[in-house]
């Protein structure tokens, strides 16, 4: 199956590289309403455009501490601890289809989730959008769904060496990450000092890759967002939803903004304030570990993300960055959870574009309020070097 699998995406990589034209396809006798363009073959039409991307990650990671791995998991009585090692963090291949000029189809796959167990991975976006207009759109399929700045990059563009831990904790619990349902969202005000974006969404919340949902509940969540995010912005964010016959819910605030500071320095700031029901947590337990009604069942943080950029415009040398992220977080704050810091420093150097190219170097310090021996619930330092091409 995997072979199979390989010689398909090798396939689809070479004619990334040599495809530029069109597909055709027959048009129905009553001319598509949707379809405006003006180069349209009267008789036949085609899809306007396909498009290929994609990003490479790769990383050295090396442990700083003698009995934590570089996976972050402490191993006291393994006769070698593995405490460095190379890893292709993400391979990333998109494949994005302009149908007409309302409907777009793309897919999304991760090809370094080969490396271990594919069960609920390597897909990752997989959805068709239908744009009315500029207040109004729709997305059906595997997506990410709005429920804060996260979501609202992809993971090679944000100033860190990675997601915050709320993201991938609401993530988990069906909030955030890859869902499978159906979304609105649209833009109002555009040209206005405020302009104002919004999107609502309607999720299985069992996470990536499900052949269905694993029961009759659904997650719907709500974003508002005022502002504009390279000046100032503030987003309002909150889901509610059933998982097991079992009322969940989740709320959180953010604010970002850019702030010039010199010809050629700026500062780049976000910040998120996430709180809601960690049901994965409760249903993980067994039942007389259960010390009260999910509702109690309470996960929340906070991160602050600074990050200072010298516009240097040096050859294809772009800018240089320094940012340095605070996170708390709290997987059970009701029943004296296992309080979560981490602090991560990083430097990079970015080239072409849009981090088309880009070297980063970084560290990750987690630190628990109780270690939990031969997990990654432990404290660890990680020393990470990052480069990542964009295409």
């Amino acid at each position: 199956m995997h072979k199979r699998t390989l010689r398909f995406v090798i396939l689809l990589m070479l004619c990334s590289i040599t495809i530029k034209t069109y597909a055709w396809r027959p048009v129905a006798a009553g001319k598509d309403s949707t379809v405006k363009d003006s180069s349209l073959h009267p008789v036949i039409g085609f899809i306007k455009k396909i498009s290929f991307g994609g990003v490479f990650q790769a990383r050295y990671t090396a442990s700083l501490m003698k009995e934590v791995d570089v996976n972050g998991t402490h191993q006291a009585n393994a006769d070698e601890v593995v405490r460095n090692s190379f890893s292709i963090k993400r391979a990333r291949l998109q494949a994005k289809a302009q149908v007409s000029d309302r409907f777009t189809a793309a897919v999304l796959i991760n090809l370094a989730e080969f490396s271990g167990d594919t069960k609920g991975k390597v897909l990752e976006n997989a959805y068709i959008s239908y744009r009315w207009n500029d207040a109004v759109n729709f997305t059906v399929g595997q997506f990410r769904p709005s429920f804060g700045l996260e979501d609202l990059y992809p993971v090679d563009i944000i100033q860190s060496m990675d997601f915050s831990n709320q993201y991938y904790a609401f993530g988990s619990n069906g909030w955030q990450s890859f869902q499978i349902g159906v979304s609105m969202f649209g833009a109002f005000n555009k040209d206005s000092k405020v302009p104002v974006k919004y999107a609502l969404s309607v999720v299985n919340g069992n996470n990536r890759n499900q052949p269905s949902d694993n029961d009759n509940g659904k997650l719907g969540t709500a974003r508002l967002e005022f502002g504009d995010m390279n000046k100032l912005s503030f987003g309002l964010n909150g889901g509610f939803g059933a998982v097991k016959k079992q009322s969940v819910y989740a709320l959180g605030v953010d604010v970002s903004g850019v702030i010039p500071l010199a010809p050629k320095w700026d500062l780049q700031l976000q910040s998120e304030y996430k709180r809601g029901n960690n049901h994965q947590l409760y249903y993980g337990m067994a039942d007389s570990l259960r010390k009260d009604p999910i509702g109690k069942y309470i996960m929340g943080g906070v991160y602050v993300l600074p990050n200072f950029r010298y516009k240097i415009n040096y050859h294809k040398l772009t800018s240089i960055e320094f940012s340095m992220r605070y996170e708390y977080f709290n997987e059970d704050q009701r029943h004296n959870g296992n309080v979560r810091q981490s602090y991560i420093p990083m430097i990079s150097l970015a080239f072409l574009k849009d981090y088309g190219g880009r070297i980063q170097l970084g560290m990750q310090i987690d630190q628990y309020n109780k270690d939990i021996p031969g997990t990654k619930t432990h404290n660890s330092n990680l020393l990470i070097v990052q480069v990542q091409c964009r295409f």
